[in-house]
């Protein structure tokens, strides 16, 4: 019953962390699109506040529910979907705090070009290309772990 239990919150938590980051990654490229520094401002302060609630947690609650799931079941670690799907969520991790960090840092740029009527300063476009381009590889890690922890191909 354990199991199930683990299973169930798994598969939940599963559908936060994947759902919460196509939504921020949405709301903040329609609000850079805008190019209207008051909605972004408001939208970057949200996203930041978001990631942390609920992609962050989510992420966390993911690898101690699937760590312990491998244990009950007694699945050998040295299958290779474990490997791929350990492997996936590492390539997410090492893709996501480095958007963190951009979001927070695209977050204060936009907040203060804002407050100040100013125009965004270049940096802001860097970081945002930077952002833009880790969100990929992160999501189709996520893709293929979702593969790999349905299919157990191998």
């Amino acid at each position: 019953m354990l199991y199930l239990w683990l299973k169930y919150i798994h598969i939940l938590s599963s559908t936060i962390l994947f759902g919460t980051g196509i939504g921020t990654a949405c709301v903040m490229l329609y609000g850079h699109w805008t190019k209207d520094l008051a909605a972004m401002a408001i939208i970057n302060r949200y996203v930041v506040l978001v990631d942390w609630l609920f992609t962050g947690t989510s992420g966390f609650i993911q690898a101690i529910t699937g760590l312990t799931m491998v244990y009950i079941a007694k699945y050998p670690l040295t299958s290779l979907w474990i490997w791929g799907g350990i492997t996936g969520y590492i390539i997410t991790a090492l893709c996501w705090f480095p958007v963190v960090y951009l979001q927070i840092r695209i977050r204060d740029i936009t907040v203060k070009a804002w407050q100040n009527k100013e125009a965004l300063p270049e940096i802001y476009y860097t970081y945002f290309k930077w952002w833009f381009a880790l969100g990929w590889p992160a999501f189709i890690s996520l893709l293929i772990v979702f593969y790999l922890m349905v299919m157990k191909p191998f």
